[in-house]
């Protein structure tokens, strides 16, 4: 009757999103007009401004001067990858339709020589020319309801997942047969292990240790993992998105093991030593999710990405947020405290 009920809720929430979609899209763009200014007072009336521009300046590290013009007016954006165009235009609808922006879709992990509107990015180096924003977040940003106390779940650790990776092989190969595991594959081009049953997210909750494992990308289930009742376990990730991975800290929001998950079972152990510590390393990835629950507070940092992109490519002239934008030095680090 779960799955049932699980596949019923999918269906529904996949009728939802695209309506939702399809119906914006069809509708006048006069209507989605952006008021920087009415946004702006509202923002300082809150106190919510300096960690929203927190936000938008961690993910959208453009400097005006020198950077070239993009090359796609907002109203001919790439309409086949559906996904990505609805999450897209969702807020490049509040913008004129002549502004032109370059973007990439798909599971990005390059920096692009030119500045880009995108879903991920690596984590190290320079990458202020990947300007994310919140796309394809039907598939990357769901969220479950997880009722299970920690100290009522399994005291093991469970993963499923596609094999397309060394990490994910590396996983799968060293603790197919822990005793302290549950994980195991569902691809079928991968024999070195036999494969084993999907396992929902919901049926993941009755474990109190969730690993998470990059893929093409990002880890998908980074999200609803880091939502639960159960900790999160996981290498140091090397590409992020509007979860701002890159800001996670280890052994805070995750118990971090090594990228060939050698001491796997040793941090297991150690978490079922210390459970204060395992349910306050809940607690810190909870307050960090929490960020991505205000759906006007989403609604205006994608907004401001996109403004401070057009004013860094020289196509918008300054607005209320450009001293926020860019008051701070190339020099200076584009830091963000999170709980």
């Amino acid at each position: 009757m779960r799955g049932i009920s699980e596949e019923v809720v999918a269906a529904v929430r996949r009728l939802n999103y695209y309506t939702t979609g399809v119906v914006r899209e069809l509708m006048p763009r006069s209507l989605f007009r952006f008021d920087q200014d009415a946004v702006f007072r509202e923002l300082e009336d809150t106190g919510a401004l300096p960690a929203i521009l927190e936000r938008v300046n961690y993910y959208n590290g453009l400097i005006p001067g020198g950077l070239p013009r993009p090359s796609t007016r907002i109203d001919a954006v790439d309409r086949s990858r559906s996904r990505y165009f609805l999450d897209l235009g969702e807020h490049l609808r509040f913008f004129p339709a002549h502004l032109k922006i370059d973007y990439l879709f798909g599971d990005i992990t390059h920096v692009p020589p030119a500045p880009s509107v995108l879903k991920s990015r690596p984590i190290d180096g320079d990458n202020a020319n990947s300007v994310l924003l919140k796309l394809d977040k039907f598939r990357h940003f769901r969220l479950f309801d997880d009722p299970i106390p920690f100290s009522k779940k399994a005291p093991k650790a469970v993963w499923r997942g596609s094999m397309n990776n060394p990490l994910r092989a590396a996983l799968v190969s060293g603790h197919a047969n822990s005793p302290f595991c549950d994980v195991g594959h569902v691809s079928r081009n991968f024999t070195e292990v036999p494969p084993k049953d999907v396992l929902s997210p919901v049926q993941q909750f009755q474990y109190r240790y969730i690993v998470s494992v990059e893929g093409c990308d990002v880890a998908t289930n980074l999200k609803w993992v880091m939502a639960s009742n159960s900790v999160c376990i996981m290498p140091r990730p090397r590409y992020e998105t509007w979860f701002m991975e890159g800001r996670l800290i280890p052994d805070h929001h995750y118990v971090e093991v090594r990228d060939d998950f050698s001491d796997l079972e040793e941090k297991i152990e150690a978490l079922e030593a210390d459970p204060k510590r395992a349910r306050e390393i809940v607690a810190n990835a909870n307050r960090h999710i929490g960020m991505f629950l205000e759906r006007r507070n989403e609604k205006l940092t994608s907004l401001l990405v996109l403004q401070k992109y057009f004013e860094a490519t020289g196509q918008l002239p300054p607005s209320a947020f450009t001293e926020g934008f860019f008051s701070r030095t190339e020099s200076e680090p584009r830091m963000l405290l999170t709980a």
